[in-house]
């Protein structure tokens, strides 16, 4: 009985037009580390998937107290009275709370940093019930009034739709990395109309890594994300403000400035958000998230600006129209709500109440400096286009995707000079002064997981097992006579795999029965040595990547692998043999 890998095609398209044996070939190519052509056709249809989850999710938030009559505007929260402003998200903190407490623990984990961690100790792998919990406990936060945004719903809900569908089709899941990385990108694309900042995002933030295999299905994704949003929602940019460009070189010394004041801001922000999260897990999680609720619902009687997306409250501080003590106090209670939601468990998103903090206080910025400086001709919206990217880059610490993000969300190419000296000093100042992580990593490394980008481990989880094993296997039978011997050798297999009550038992090189003085096999007695002289072996399965080899290897001291389709290693599902010395040739040296 002989095994045989798949072989690659040289027309892969056409024979990816062949049902059932297309996919099996696909899987196939996709193990490999340069499947462009296979990953860009997936990062196409995981875009068209995400995008109409994401639609469906802004629909859902956008009219849900529209219908119910409450406002006139889904982000209008200003026009409801001071009783619904209190009420509001303390039923929704209590409903969230108690819709999360009817599932185990470990499905409770939402937003970005369980994506993250998902992509650290699973290849990305996402469960669904996690999903399911972000997006209903999502909706609810952001419908409630919670201060939150929805781009971490929405990230983890489009992540977890990319990883779904690969794990329906059985992918790999070293492209079931990229495929993550797709849904991040098509979520943001689809969310906020900013395709550009929804892959650097996916490839800064979550990915750590840029490479041109990656780039592609991305890049895809974000785009038919994109186009399947604009069906519904147009092409106009989230926020529209006039031309506000730089007016003098003489104001960049107040933008180094307004970059380390807001460096301070999201200092205490990831600070503050990371060290609630840490403190009150020990506290029941219906009682947090209705205490967030409570405490956000307080802050609303004094400014109901801190209610829900705030997009609205960002589109007047651009246009200049809010000001300085308003401004001010936007910031402060923005961010006291925005910790306590965050840092007490509501599933929703710390990134938009960063575009609302970053604006209000880039504004009051501009107020401040027309002040000292009368003679300048200044604009508080030009400084709070500014105030959100030094925001947004110093919180993430991530200011590529902070520039592409303004860029977009406003349409105004003026504000990439400017930003970026306001977006370094603030990134310098939150990790340089204050030492603070990027936010989604003070989260995980607040619950012990340290999420870092490892080079060695990136390059073995870009490639498959099913690309590097060996497929030329045969197998015999353990009580098999010298003649049935003779005839499995005459097929010149790389390995032969012994096999006990249909179980494989050992794996040999051919040659380890010619070392066991059987003459190739002539003698059972020889054959018999050979198989209890035999190295150890772990399984591992088809799907894995050559980073999970490496680690099963460790785990169980061998030096070879049986990859199977299944959970044994039995007859007919095992499809190939990897060495550790085939997985350290892809770096190089021993590992």
């Amino acid at each position: 009985m002989t095994g045989r890998a798949p072989r690659a095609s040289a027309s892969r398209l056409a024979r990816y037009a062949r049902p059932r044996a297309a996919l099996d070939s696909l899987r196939h190519d996709l193990a490999h580390a340069d499947a462009m052509v296979a990953l860009s056709a997936i990062g196409v249809a995981t875009g068209l998937v995400v995008g109409i989850v994401i639609v469906a999710f802004r629909l859902l938030t956008e009219k849900s107290l529209v219908l119910a009559g409450l406002m006139d505007n889904a982000e209008h929260f200003e026009s409801l009275s001071w009783q619904w402003r209190l009420v509001l998200p303390v039923a929704g903190g209590m409903l969230v709370g108690l819709l999360l407490s009817s599932v185990p623990p470990a499905s409770r984990l939402v937003g970005p940093a369980h994506v993250m961690a998902r992509l650290a100790s699973h290849a990305g792998r996402m469960p669904w019930r996690n999903a399911v919990m972000q997006f209903a406990g999502g909706a609810m936060s952001i419908v409630s009034g919670h201060s939150v945004g929805r781009e971490g719903p929405v990230i983890h809900v489009g992540a977890a739709s990319a990883s779904l569908l690969g794990q329906w089709l059985r992918l790999p899941n070293n492209s079931i990395r990229t495929l993550v990385a797709c849904g991040v990108a098509g979520a943001i694309a689809a969310s906020f109309n900013t395709p550009i900042a929804g892959v650097v995002f996916a490839m800064e933030v979550v990915m750590l890594e840029y490479t041109l295999v990656g780039f592609a299905p991305v890049i895809l994704a974000a785009v038919s994300a994109t186009a399947l949003s604009w069906l519904v929602y147009g092409p106009d940019p989230a926020f529209a403000v006039p031309e506000l460009p730089l007016s003098s070189l003489l104001e960049l010394p107040w933008i180094v400035l307004l970059g380390v004041v807001i460096g301070c801001l999201a200092a205490a922000y990831v600070f503050g958000t990371q060290q609630l999260d840490e403190r009150s897990r020990h506290l029941p999680l219906w009682l947090r998230t209705t205490a967030a609720g409570a405490f956000t619902g307080l802050c609303a009687l004094a400014a109901p600006e801190v209610m829900g997306l705030g997009y609205d409250t960002v589109q007047l501080a651009l246009l200049g129209e809010i000001g300085l003590a308003a401004l001010v106090v936007i910031v402060l209670l923005k961010l006291a709500a925005t910790v306590a939601c965050g840092g007490l468990g509501v599933p929703g998103g710390l990134i938009g109440p960063m575009v609302v903090m970053g604006a209000a206080a880039g504004g009051a910025m501009g107020f401040v400096g027309d002040w000292l400086f009368p003679g300048a001709d200044t604009s508080a919206g030009f400084y709070a286009m500014l105030g959100v990217a030094a925001m947004m880059g110093a919180s993430l610490q991530a200011p590529l995707a902070a520039l592409m993000a303004i860029l977009e969300l406003t349409a105004n190419a003026n504000i990439l000079l400017p930003g970026m000296a306001a977006v370094i000093p603030a990134l310098l100042t939150a990790r340089a002064v204050f030492g603070q992580d990027p936010m989604f990593v003070a989260i995980l490394r607040g619950r012990g997981i340290d999420y870092r980008f490892d080079p060695v481990a990136a390059l073995l989880e870009r490639t498959g097992v099913a690309a590097a094993m060996s497929g030329r296997f045969t197998v015999v039978d353990l009580a098999a006579d010298p003649q049935q011997l003779a005839t499995a050798l005459a097929e010149s297999p790389d390995w032969l795999l012994v096999a006990d009550d249909r179980e494989v038992r050992a794996a040999l090189r051919p040659q380890a029965l010619a070392a066991a003085g059987s003459d190739a096999g002539a003698t059972g007695e020889g054959f018999a040595d050979a198989v209890h002289g035999a190295d150890p072996f772990v399984t591992v399965s088809l799907h894995a990547t050559l980073r999970e080899a490496l680690q099963r290897l460790d785990q169980g001291g061998a030096q070879l692998a049986l990859v199977c389709s299944g959970e044994s290693a039995r007859v007919g599902e095992v499809c190939g043999v990897i060495e550790r010395r085939q997985i350290e040739s892809v770096v190089g040296y021993r590992v």
